[in-house]
């Protein structure tokens, strides 16, 4: 993958998360399934500009449905910290909310689980651009 393609990916990625995702889209789309797929699909606009295969968009759009609707990354941030030793790790229903504990600063969990997120996506988004 060349440097103006992974920029292109990460520029897409911004654009559609950040930029094109309404008010509506962001605070609804873990409750309902309309508000994800509309998340989902203009999300994946940007990503036109990117590339021309309809399987890497396709991969784009509906895993940014999926991992959105469900909030995955909050799974995949406490399936991680079970590599802790077994007194520093919290049971599910701790850390529910966004996969860290409850005593961990509630800015602090929310920004971890942002990052853990945004890695998620363009990860999958590259992965699908450079094989797809």
């Amino acid at each position: 993958m060349t440097g103006e393609i992974a920029f292109g990916i990460l520029l897409a990625h911004l654009a559609g998360d950040y930029l094109i995702q309404s008010h509506w889209m962001a605070t609804e789309k873990t409750k309902h399934w309309w508000p994800a797929w509309a998340h989902a699909l203009t999300y994946g606009l940007p990503f036109l500009l990117v590339t021309q295969s309809s399987a890497a968009l396709a991969v784009i759009v509906v895993t940014h449905a999926v991992i959105d609707r469900y909030r995955l990354a909050r799974h995949v941030v406490w399936a991680k910290n079970l590599l802790a030793p077994k007194k520093h790790r919290k049971p599910w229903v701790e850390c529910a909310a966004t996969g860290y504990p409850q005593d961990t600063p509630p800015w602090l969990a929310v920004w971890l689980l942002i990052i853990a997120d945004n890695t998620m996506h363009l990860a999958i988004n590259a992965a699908a651009v450079t094989w797809l």
